[in-house]
């Protein structure tokens, strides 16, 4: 049975919508110039280097969650997230196609619901502040209570920097009495849901009768075939692998390599920093990843490599950076095949690329359908074949995948903290959620010459005139 919110909360979500309802009448009146400068304030204000890296501290501090030196990184993300929205128009007219007599006009969705998680207390309030704003939407979070104190924190210095160019601080507003009924709430209540967070809560948002984005769980794995780099491909599996300690649904979980430079690519990833455990250290691991119905145990999650070992009882020296498992085999039963979110990887060697899309279907069939897998290759064809076939939807081509599925300066991703992962993953879009997500829009249509297509060009070789008669 649903719990009910305290007088307390109720009291607090009133007034957040009182007030919420009160700054949407005024940022709907905003120019495009206006809403630009007050998307750059609330960037900087949050994505500067001295003030960031408080905040990395802070939540790294209150959550115990996260590598400290990589999540500095994510900053770079709120001024790509900042670079994306100035670049496109977002009040009155936002595309004109005259061929089609169409004329489309942006419109904001209103009250945005945003739930917060625990490994992205700053980044997510940030990027959704700058496109909310940017499409004259208001924002009201509701913070992990795991790290709520850092979320409350971002949005503070953003309703600071929003106040001192004259907006209304209320655009952006930040819950504190904060649970799951409180959430509950406020998405039900809310006109847009944006939800970040586990399975539980984006299933939640989904039945929360409010429309939402959510995102699927991911279990990102990597195809390296015989024409890879192989010091490129392991120098990213690091990257993506390490990047705030494996928390990221894109790190790189599995490898699927070709047999002819798996002892080559095994190798180059000790030299990254890998440690490749044996097999009595592989199976305390998975006693302390998994319960024994293959449910992931959260002590786990996003921990430095020594931890991880520690915890499983064992130890690793403390240059390693990440853990190197071979996977026996494929399948719901084959827990390794499964989502880590931490700092393990486990590796399968396969022969010949058939072998390959085989293995990769059957990692998806375990968890992560929808999110992303990528490929280090220069073999056009393979590339196209697994395009072709997998469930996913992202792919990334000889880059690190924590570092570019979201977006990244050298791709052409759009920038955002939510992956959207199509019917595969439980979600209605299956692209980076991004400023179109935050509009409404109106198309305006003018008559144009008949464009009506004789039945013969509509139905080929089915039509028979004589069956019109």
């Amino acid at each position: 049975m649903a719990k009910e919110l305290t007088l307390e909360q109720q009291q607090e979500l009133e007034i957040a919508f009182e007030k919420a309802q009160k700054a949407l009448a005024i940022i709907e009146t905003y120019d495009q110039e206006k809403v630009d400068r007050l998307s750059q304030a609330v960037a900087w204000a949050v994505s500067n280097k001295k003030t960031f890296l408080k905040l990395v501290d802070m939540g790294i501090e209150e959550s115990g969650l996260g590598d400290p030196v990589s999540r500095q990184g994510k900053r770079f993300k709120i001024r790509g997230v900042l670079r994306d929205a100035l670049r496109q128009k977002s009040v009155g007219i936002i595309e004109e196609i005259p061929e089609k007599g169409i004329v489309k006009y942006a419109k904001p969705v209103g009250i945005i619901g945003s739930v917060v998680p625990t490994t992205n207390p700053d980044l997510t309030p940030a990027g959704t502040a700058i496109y909310a704003i940017k499409a004259r939407d208001v924002v009201i979070f509701s913070p992990h209570p795991r790290s709520k104190k850092t979320t409350f924190e971002t949005v503070r210095l953003m309703r600071e920097a929003l106040e001192k160019e004259g907006a209304p601080a209320d655009i952006l507003q930040c819950l504190t009495n904060v649970n799951v009924t409180m959430t509950q709430a406020l998405m039900a209540k809310a006109d847009l849901v944006l939800a970040t967070g586990g399975p539980a809560m984006v299933e939640a948002a989904y039945s929360s009768g409010t429309p939402a984005y959510g995102v699927g769980a991911g279990n990102s794995t990597m195809i390296i075939d015989e024409t890879a780099n192989i010091s490129e491909a392991a120098h990213n599996t690091m990257l993506s692998k390490t990047s705030d300690f494996g928390s990221g649904c894109s790190a790189d979980g599995n490898l699927i390599i070709e047999e002819s430079i798996f002892d080559k690519m095994l190798e180059q990833l000790v030299k990254e920093g890998g440690y490749l455990a044996n097999d009595e250290e592989k199976a305390k691991l998975k006693a302390v990843m998994w319960d024994e119905e293959g449910h992931r145990l959260a002590k786990t999650v996003a921990i430095a490599p020594q931890k991880l070992a520690e915890i499983a009882g064992f130890d690793i020296p403390k240059d390693r950076k990440f853990i190197i498992v071979n996977g026996d085999a494929i399948g719901k039963e084959h827990f390794f095949s499964s989502e880590k979110l931490t700092t393990l990887l486990a590796v399968y060697k396969y022969k010949g690329f058939d072998k390959a899309l085989e293995m990769m279907q059957g990692i998806y069939n375990v968890k992560g359908k929808g999110h992303s897998c990528g490929i280090y290759s220069f073999n056009d064809d393979h590339i196209h074949r697994l395009a072709l076939v997998a469930p996913v939807s992202r792919i990334m081509v000889r880059q690190p995948q924590s570092k570019a599925n979201a977006g990244a300066f050298n791709n052409g991703m759009p920038m955002t903290s939510s992956l959207g992962c199509g019917t595969w993953g439980g979600n209605i879009v299956s692209e980076n959620v991004n400023l179109k997500h935050y509009m409404n829009t109106t198309w305006v249509s003018r008559p144009i010459p008949e464009d009506k297509p004789s039945d013969q060009e509509l139905f080929g070789d089915f039509y028979d005139p004589e069956m019109e008669k």
